[in-house]
């Protein structure tokens, strides 16, 4: 058994169609995309219909949600509650107006996945967060009494994601394999990555990887495609974290979130002061 796996592409076409070329050119007996195709980018719908076409192919092609597939099909049901609301989220609705009646296709997608050998034993277990749910990931410091509660005991191979960090960690007899990001990395480097499990000898080899695509095609599809002007002030902070390969959107909802909500500070004003200082201590740096 060969497998590839991969997540968080989140809008990236030229990284997806750079890694389905991988694919094509390795042939694995089994593809699993674990979560987060789409959203938080620009190109969501031509990355579903890409995907889809890709799953005509030879072999085995999973399909599993991430928390962003599920908050896109949640923008569709349910309006903001308010306007500040509205806006705290306005490039999830852009992606959902792209995205379209296409957007229900997501919701068949199973939320975890699981493989046994013919051989027995040695399960592998593949959701896009955790045990805990497809928001709360594993990074190389979650403590083991957290881990306990995210890892399923019986397999021997966890394959996560969400964090957009890859990390091999191990916890007991289990193996955890957190995928990183495909299209938007936030470990400082800015190609995408993937993992590549083989099943030889009784037991799961597993490598990540990393890889190179067209970032000038994807930097001009954030603006070419409306997602910068549309997307709303977030948008921003979004592409600023593609950019640099850095998770921002953590360190911003801990710092301006409420005072936002609260009336205190208008949504464009917060980011613009957020990515001040991140400029500002880019360049001290």
């Amino acid at each position: 058994m060969d497998i590839i796996a991969f997540s968080d592409v989140q809008a990236n076409l030229p990284a997806l169609e750079a890694l389905l070329e991988i694919i094509d050119r390795e042939r694995p007996d089994l593809v699993l995309m674990n979560g987060d195709l789409v959203n938080r980018g620009p190109r969501s719908l031509d990355c579903l219909r890409r995907w889809q076409a890709a799953c005509q192919g030879p072999g085995q092609w999973v399909s599993l949600r991430g928390n962003h597939e599920d908050f896109v099909l949640h923008c569709q049901r349910r309006p903001s509650s308010t306007p500040t609301k509205a806006a705290l989220r306005r490039f999830t609705d852009w992606t959902a107006a792209q995205l379209g009646e296409a957007a229900a296709e997501m919701a068949g997608w199973g939320d975890h996945w699981c493989l046994t050998p013919a051989a027995g034993g040695h399960w592998l277990w593949a959701t896009h967060g955790s045990l805990a749910g497809n928001r709360y990931g594993i990074l190389a410091d979650t403590p083991e009494a957290v881990l306990a509660e995210r890892v399923p005991g019986s397999a021997r191979v966890f394959l996560t994601a969400h964090t957009h960090r890859p990390l091999l960690r191990e916890y007991g007899d289990t193996l955890i394999c957190n995928l990183g990001s495909a299209g938007s990395p936030f470990d400082g480097d800015p190609r995408g990555s993937y993992a590549r499990l083989r099943w030889t000898g009784g037991r799961w080899q597993v490598r990540l990887h990393r890889f190179d695509y067209d970032r000038a095609q994807a930097a001009r599809d954030f603006s070419d495609s409306g997602f910068l002007d549309g997307g709303g002030p977030l948008a921003r902070l979004i592409f600023t974290e593609w950019r640099i390969a850095e998770g921002l959107m953590q360190r911003w909802n801990q710092q301006w979130r409420e005072g936002v909500l609260a009336g205190e500070v208008d949504l464009d004003t917060a980011v613009t002061r957020f990515l001040d200082g991140v400029g500002a201590a880019a360049a001290a740096g």
